[in-house]
């Protein structure tokens, strides 16, 4: 079973020819809403992948649509609460090249209850997985509970903080990154690869690849070569493929295959969690 601990957004994503820089005014060519936050998205990664998917999180009363599509998805959104509070939501500018730029308001995110994520935990043990990431609050007492209960913990260090990091490395099993991350997470600790915590450090590189290192051994995996159309959310369907792939009993290697295959997939459309791609798509692209 994989349990995640993570945030739920509307996300609003407007289409623009180019990302604005500081002053300018532009006008928009298109504009959607769907289900995003990076605990939402890689949620519904995992699900899609084949896994068993129960999402600790919370809303505002504005957010049943989200519950329902999460749901959809084939997420158990029994531990989802709502609050009285906005439910979470980010600003996605999105230009030609398919890059983007994101401001996130957290809403009901940051508002959670430690006894809802207790309750949530409850049956919880080994051989089950936490995804957690950097857009809720009680990131480190949730790791904490679950290596308590034996569980692998899986941190997406994003968006990157530096005391939400130092907070939960230590009951972090995998560190998933990227490599700005990375590269700010040695600068603000002050550590080399060899130096952090005993874990497994997963850092994506965009279209160099993605590294799998572990006791100072690093395995490679490089990334399809495709044109991108909307890199949002990319991220967040790579982990929740990887660990739906460890999740069932993959290697390193296989499921950082899987992973890459499923992101090459999804930067291909428009979109965050609707974008994500079934496992039928990902297993015929490899």
């Amino acid at each position: 079973m994989i349990y995640n601990f993570g945030s739920i957004n509307a996300d609003y994503i407007y289409q623009v020819p180019h990302l604005p820089v500081p002053g300018e005014t532009l006008a928009a060519t298109a504009l959607t809403r769907e289900l995003g936050g990076k605990g939402a998205n890689q949620s519904v990664a995992a699900s899609r992948a084949g896994a068993q998917v129960i999402h600790v999180g919370a809303v505002g009363p504005d957010g049943a649509w989200a519950i329902s599509e999460l749901e959809g998805h084939g997420v158990d959104c029994t531990h989802v609460t709502m609050l009285d509070s906005t439910t979470g939501h980010a600003i996605i500018n999105v230009d030609t090249g398919g890059e983007n730029a994101i401001v996130i308001f957290p809403g009901a995110n940051q508002e959670q209850s430690l006894t809802d994520v207790e309750s949530a935990f409850m049956v919880a043990g080994q051989g089950d997985f936490l995804l957690l990431q950097n857009e809720t609050n009680l990131q480190a007492k949730a790791a904490k509970l679950a290596r308590s209960k034996d569980m692998t913990v899986v941190y997406s260090a994003a968006p990157f903080s530096p005391d939400s990091v130092r907070a939960v490395l230590p009951y972090v099993d995998i560190l998933v990154m990227n490599s700005v991350e990375f590269s700010q997470l040695t600068e603000v600790l002050g550590d080399t690869i060899s130096d952090l915590p005993a874990m497994v450090q997963i850092v994506t590189k965009g279209s160099a690849g993605v590294d799998w290192i572990e006791n100072e051994t690093t395995r490679h995996v490089p990334a399809r070569k495709v044109k991108p159309v909307d890199t949002t959310g990319a991220g967040d369907c790579f982990a929740g493929y990887v660990v739906a792939g460890l999740a069932e009993g993959m290697s390193p290697e296989q499921a950082l295959r899987l992973g890459t295959s499923a992101a090459a997939l999804q930067i291909q459309r428009r979109g965050t969690a609707g974008a994500i791609p079934i496992r039928s798509d990902v297993n015929a692209l490899l």
